[in-house]
């Protein structure tokens, strides 16, 4: 088996694990075959003094199919 690592990143208002899973849903509606996704960063968003929501940096790795060319 071969795989393939991809840096991404996901944002969310609400929570870390919405900022997850919004990266790693996203990604999988153009690239078949997720297989782990590996927190790399996680920043709060700060505005008006607040936390305003989260951002994750994610080390996403999926499969690389056998596919011919025909």
């Amino acid at each position: 088996m071969v795989e393939k690592t991809i840096d991404l990143t996901g944002t969310s208002t609400s929570s870390i694990e919405e900022a997850v899973a919004l990266a790693v849903s996203r990604a999988a509606v153009t690239i078949s075959g997720l297989r782990e996704a590996q927190i790399t960063s996680t920043t709060a968003l700060i505005q008006d003094g607040r936390i305003a929501g989260w951002k994750v940096g994610l080390r996403v790795t999926f499969e690389i199919k056998e596919k011919l060319h025909e």
